[in-house]
């Protein structure tokens, strides 16, 4: 018996009981059982790949492919055991990694093997594999440890070389920032490309083209998010407005898991070609789709194929390509990316705040610019000239939380940011008034000039003219508003709270 056959014995059981096991509904969760399900996810992929890895050894005939094959099971067994202890845990991803290692070994024992000797799936003629993809054996197959083998799968051409001698020189700045900002987002981004199978040079190479990072970027076409969806996209893919009036397309966990999705279908459409996939993300899908049918799925760098595409797109494609491979490589090319603390923690409001207000009073510390974009990515639903109510837990990090403690709950300092942040610029203006005539004891008379009394401050305004953009729950912030007295009193309905440009808000229940 080979050691194929043993290991798949081993291997039959725990999906045989694992497989009875039903996904436990979508629900709340709250942040701590997210990040413990992110990382038990995040440990999922990694015995995934140590499982797939191993399998090569067995291929092989080296015997110690068996114990590690074992090894891995072992831990992917912990993972679904401590997953039935987390209150909102769903196996059904954890699932999806069986049933991704069950066809690979299935393809192993059959001798089923992609054109470069892996167990890549390959177009046999049959068509391309359709379905819900990436979740089943799909993306996962083709990116199988999945960075290296985006590295198979692309091109380093001279375009792509072009893409890297411009993130290393004008936009060097541009790249340092991204990886900075995505540090801080990896732990609620990561996890859905980890997941699908998808590499996570891919998802940052996205993110530093589409918005080097800043949560609310938005381009003049209407793309929206860090990286970047049109609404329709978005709607499509469960982004958009949700019962609060905020647009989740700028929520980095919403949008990342959106984007996995996406990629995935292009997959499923257009093969093996992450140019192609690409190419869609930025010029549409109908396009990709048809140039890859009229062309017979020939590669995006096919002159054909390329010239089918705009400028921006011919633009875009090698410049996420270079971005991916500079942040898999940056030794090679004399690049350091700065190391930031970025483990995630949250911050219980002891008073209200804004997150100008915070920002102040964090200071620093130790970091070159400050947490106010940090502040604004982990917490997109919050303007940052807005006040936030005492009791709401914002995302932040351990240094973070830290300093909040220290600097922003009371003391001087506490004072001076709420002071700075509350300042008028209208009353710097001083008004001079009229000229007085003083007599003094001796006799002599001089004149002197009177300043006007001080102006009272301004009445809090009592309406609010609506502005391009903005949504009942950021009225309700900039005013210190409650939301649902605001709403009732103005006749807004929930759950979307819908404004339209130029209404006039009546500001009840506002501070």
């Amino acid at each position: 018996m080979s050691l194929l056959s043993c290991a798949a014995r081993r291997w039959l059981l725990p999906v045989l009981v694992f497989s009875c096991v039903l996904a436990v509904p979508a629900q709340a969760q709250s942040r701590r059982a997210q990040a413990a399900i992110d990382a038990l996810n995040q440990r999922m992929a990694v015995a995934e790949t140590r499982y797939r890895e191993a399998l090569v050894k067995i291929g092989n005939a080296d015997p110690a492919g068996l114990d590690e094959s074992n090894a891995a099971l072992e831990d992917m067994e912990d993972v679904l055991v401590e997953c039935g202890r987390i209150k909102g845990c769903g196996t059904g991803d954890l699932l999806a990694s069986y049933k991704r290692l069950l066809k690979a070994q299935a393809d192993a024992a059959a001798g089923v093997v992609g054109p470069d000797g892996d167990d890549t799936l390959v177009d046999d003629g049959q068509g391309l594999p359709t379905g819900d993809v990436p979740d089943a054996a799909s993306a996962a197959s083709l990116l199988t440890a999945e960075d290296r083998r985006f590295l198979e799968r692309v091109q380093m051409n001279p375009a792509v070389q072009a893409g890297i001698r411009r993130w290393l020189t004008d936009m060097r700045v541009a790249l340092i920032t991204s990886h900075e900002n995505y540090q801080y987002m990896q732990h609620m981004m990561s996890p859905a490309f980890k997941r699908r199978g998808l590499p996570e040079a891919l998802l940052f190479g996205i993110l530093a083209k589409e918005s080097n990072g800043r949560v609310h970027s938005r381009s003049r076409a209407g793309a929206a998010g860090p990286l970047q969806f049109m609404p329709a996209t978005g709607l499509r893919l469960g982004l958009g407005p949700d019962g609060r009036g905020f647009d989740t397309r700028y929520d980095p966990r919403a949008s990342a898991d959106a984007a996995a999705v996406y990629l995935g279908e292009r997959y499923a459409e257009l093969g093996n070609n992450i140019e192609l996939w690409l190419a869609a993300y930025n010029g549409g899908e109908g396009r990709a789709r048809r140039v890859y049918r009229e062309f017979g799925g020939r590669s995006f760098w096919d002159a054909d194929v390329y010239n089918e595409f705009p400028p921006e797109t011919k633009d875009y494609v090698p410049m996420v390509i270079a971005a991916a491979w500079l942040y898999l490589h940056p030794k090679e090319y004399g690049l350091s990316f700065p190391k930031v603390d970025a483990r995630p923690a949250t911050i219980a409001l002891q008073r209200p705040a804004s997150i100008y207000e915070l920002t102040i009073c964090l200071g620093n510390g130790g970091t070159r610019d400050g947490y106010m974009r940090v502040l604004r990515n982990l917490n997109p639903q919050y303007e940052a000239e807005g006040w936030i109510p005492a009791g709401t837990r914002l995302n932040a990090t351990v240094r973070m939380a830290g300093l909040y403690e220290r600097w922003c709950t009371r003391g001087a300092r506490a004072d001076l940011a709420r002071s700075l942040v509350n300042s008028d610029p209208s009353t710097a203006i001083v008004r001079v008034g009229d000229v007085t005539t003083v007599t003094a004891p001796d006799g002599s008379v001089s004149t002197v000039q009177t300043p006007s009394p001080a102006p009272a401050p301004p009445a809090a305004p009592r309406s609010h003219r609506v502005a391009r953009g903005e949504t009942l729950v950021s009225i309700a912030q900039r005013y210190a508003c409650d939301t649902k007295v605001l709403a009732s009193a103005n006749g807004l309905k929930a759950p979307r709270y819908l404004l339209r440009q130029g209404q006039q808000l009546e500001l009840q229940g506002c501070r």
